[in-house]
């Protein structure tokens, strides 16, 4: 397969683990997530990942309903997201791809600290690196965690994974007139309160020139068309 990108950043959601289950991680889920990714490291393509843990503890709403303070919640966020990023590493060794676990809060017996030579330097070993934990800082979510590792290593593009297949003006699955957007400005996804990414990790993107594509990773084989440069999803530039 000829790529279009020679290093790219996936940002999957706590939700991508969930399956069909309510909470936790679907194993099944994980070979699936997988095997994409296996597909597209395959082509010699430079792979990091950036995770979120909502399908195990959102610091942000849970502060809300159980009167926890916000950096305690966030903190535990953070952990929450080191599970996924151990159940997706155990997923794509079974399946032969060498990874590196990176955390922004250091835990040296499950996972290398956060340090971007040492991460530039697995990419270019062709490793999958997962980073995990987000920025590491209560306040920041792993959107925002998405775009700042994004900038740091110098990816090509920041691909975020979603159920749908792309944005919409609103919740397609609430509303059946909801408009598909194939392409925006980062302006575009600010000014319209479109809920794709924080506005933090948007704006990030912005002064960065880092384009972003939203796109449905449910669907197999979407991940690899993409790195070949299919025109799939929307794309904010």
């Amino acid at each position: 397969m000829k790529s279009k990108y020679k290093r790219i950043l996936l940002k999957l959601s706590g939700e991508a683990f969930l399956g069909k289950q309510p909470h936790g991680i679907d194993t099944s889920v994980c070979a699936h997530l997988a095997k994409q990714i296996k597909e597209v490291a395959a082509s010699g393509v430079e792979i990091a990942v950036v995770l979120g843990g909502g399908n195990i503890f959102r610091g942000a709403m849970r502060s809300k309903e159980f009167e926890m303070e916000r950096t305690v919640a966030d903190y535990m966020g953070m952990l929450a997201t080191v599970l996924n990023g151990l159940a997706l590493q155990n997923a794509l060794e079974n399946q032969g791809v060498p990874t590196r676990v990176m955390t922004a809060i250091e835990m040296q017996r499950i996972a290398e600290p956060y340090i971007r030579r040492r991460a530039m330097r697995h990419l270019e070993k062709k490793r999958v690196v997962i980073f995990v934990a987000g920025t590491g800082n209560p306040y920041f979510t792993t959107d925002t965690a998405a775009a700042l590792r994004s900038v740091e290593i110098d990816v090509d593009v920041l691909l975020k994974a979603t159920k749908v297949n792309g944005v919409y003006s609103s919740d397609p699955f609430k509303d059946k007139n909801a408009i598909f957007f194939k392409k925006l400005s980062y302006m575009d996804v600010i000014s319209k309160g479109l809920k794709i990414m924080d506005s933090t990790a948007i704006t990030l993107c912005m002064e960065n020139k880092l384009p972003i594509i939203v796109f449905n990773f449910i669907k197999e084989g979407n991940l690899k068309d993409i790195v070949a440069g299919r025109d799939i999803g929307t794309l904010i530039k």
